[in-house]
């Protein structure tokens, strides 16, 4: 059935629709009605529930809560009930670790005063405080277009269509998708998020900017024994199990009730194809220096997704005709401090400032070009700003000499206010990517299934699910082209790349077959990033689907 046979979409209006429940989405539908409570907000979000696909570290700078909600502190049900209390940093090699001295590091790198909390908690207690205000939040609905007046000025989104079986066709529960029409739209759908995709194109948003560039991060919680748990401590870390030309880090962060959530981060710019962050992650848990912590502990949940990297020269154009880009739609992730979430509140607080100052001039569906011309001079712009060019330094000088790079810099910028250069990042992440005749297959070690598992039983513990009666979400541009050269000349990376092990290449009747497992896909979006050819498009599937991460 073409969309011409289908039946006209309902549509519901609202002064500002939001994309997205996270923390930017969540902060800018509360700052609108702190604001104006008459305004009339709405806010999608994919996600079973509010949080479902949230994952992050994390340890929260709050500064950007600090101005949304001043009198949090005042509220049991706040979820920050883990200030950090000591802050390590690791240097791994092989065999053993060096710490690094505290007095070594940027005073922008200390974490007293910050929390150790889980981000899909927060985002929950934040949808609360929404609700309470009269804001109207629709878990389970995808939006997946959007919506333009005859100028070319966005003007709403459209929810996915329901019930669409397999061969594209509706099946007997077939629902047709809501449109959602406002004077303004938000999109803060996260890291590579479907529509700002749409959006950075057709706008043209990124002109100008350097190409964004991205990590994949890998998260466990484990409950561990009481005699290895010390609350509040921060420890992060660096080296093995990554060689010295591939960047990443990795954290352990010691949450309350005897939790420790675990994490690995992979740059998505390195060459090997033959290169399995999944497998880098599990490595990484037994080194000396970490595996003790694990030791008779339960590994409780698992999650990955995408990460931006590429910082202040990275971010795209924020402002575009009937809405801007929020939160990690628009990159706001401080690479050298792993922290995003601050500025994710700060930008959606920023956007609803102006928003709402727009709304009350009386205008509507028009460019809010305060949002772009201001965000530079913001805690958002100087955040970013002082460590613009760490990722670089590290990408071009590789992690012994770009680390210690990334560190001069940053106390140049501390000590004289500024740096006197500004460095490019260069190729895209899946440019990045080399012939796999160029390198040797990397032999990993077979999981224990104590403390190192395999994709499939971790995938279980994420409660990924998806309506498998229904189009693939991923949708591969040219097979041809994916047998050719993704498989024939870069030797299929994203069986390896995938953290939920959703692509693999199987033989059959003689010929290489490439099977897609969209029932697996937990929305990290590293195909969309780092495939080579640039041949995978991820889209939403079906509101409601995908990972259910209860406290990630």
């Amino acid at each position: 059935m073409s969309d011409m046979e289908l039946p006209e979409r309902e549509s519901m209006e609202f002064d500002v629709v939001i994309v997205g429940a996270g923390p930017a989405g969540l902060s800018a539908a509360i700052r609108l009605k702190q604001l104006n409570p008459e305004l009339s907000v709405v806010v999608l979000e994919k996600g079973a529930e509010v949080g479902a696909h949230i994952l992050s570290g994390a340890v929260v700078d709050p500064i950007g809560i600090d101005r949304l909600l001043p009198d949090w502190r005042d509220d049991a049900s706040h979820p920050f009930k883990t200030p950090v209390t000591d802050d390590q940093f690791l240097f791994l090699g092989p065999a053993g670790s060096v710490r690094l001295p505290n007095a070594f590091m940027p005073p922008l790198m200390n974490n007293h005063g910050n929390y150790i909390v889980s981000l899909g908690l927060v985002c929950r207690w934040l949808a609360e405080k929404a609700e309470a205000l009269g804001i109207d939040i629709y878990p389970g609905f995808a939006a997946t277009e959007v919506l333009y007046n005859e100028q070319g000025a966005v003007i709403g989104v459209a929810t996915g269509d329901m019930g669409i079986e397999k061969n594209g066709e509706p099946g007997p529960n077939f629902t047709r998708g809501m449109a959602l029409l406002g004077k303004y739209v938000l999109i803060g759908e996260g890291v590579r998020g479907s529509l700002a995709k749409q959006l950075i194109s057709k706008f043209k948003l990124d002109e100008g900017r350097e190409p964004q560039k991205y990590g994949i991060g890998f998260k466990e919680l484990w409950e561990v024994k009481p005699e290895h748990h010390k609350a509040g401590l921060v420890q992060h870390s660096f080296g093995w199990p990554l060689d010295m030309k591939t960047g990443g880090g990795s954290f352990l962060y010691h949450l309350h009730d005897n939790l420790v959530a675990v994490g690995f981060v992979v740059h998505l710019n390195y060459k090997n194809p033959y290169l399995f962050p999944f497998e880098e992650f599990q490595r990484f848990k037994t080194h000396p220096a970490i595996r003790d912590t694990f030791e008779g502990a339960k590994r409780i949940s698992y999650g990955a997704r995408a990460i931006t990297e590429g910082g202040y020269q990275s971010v795209p154009k924020l402002s575009f005709p009937g809405g801007a880009l929020i939160g990690c739609s628009a990159g706001f992730v401080n690479v050298p401090r792993i922290k995003g979430s601050h500025n994710a509140v700060l930008s959606g607080m920023l956007a609803a400032e102006k928003i709402a100052e727009a709304i009350a001039a009386g205008r509507a569906n028009d460019e809010p070009v305060e949002i772009e011309n201001e965000w530079r001079s913001t805690a958002i712009g100087k955040d970013l700003k002082r460590v613009r060019n760490v990722k670089p330094l590290w990408s071009k000088f590789g992690t012994a000499l770009g680390v210690a790079l990334g560190g001069i810099d940053m106390w140049i910028n501390q000590i004289f206010g500024t740096s006197p250069f500004t460095m490019k990042h260069g190729k895209t992440d899946a440019a990045s990517l080399e012939p796999a005749a160029q390198h040797k297959k990397i032999e990993y070690p077979r999981p224990d299934g104590v403390l190192t598992f395999d994709r499939l039983s971790s995938v279980f513990l994420s409660n990924t699910n998806h309506e498998e009666d229904q189009p693939v979400h991923l949708k591969v541009k040219d097979m041809d082209l994916q047998k050719r050269s993704e498989l024939g000349v870069y030797g299929g990376p994203s069986a390896r790349y995938c953290p939920a092990g959703v692509y693999e290449w199987v033989e059959k009747d003689g010929e290489q077959v490439y099977v897609i497992n969209a029932q697996n896909c937990v929305h990290c979006k590293t195909c969309d990033i780092k495939d080579p050819n640039q041949n995978i498009n991820w889209v939403p599937p079906q509101g409601g689907e995908g990972p259910v991460y209860p406290s990630m």
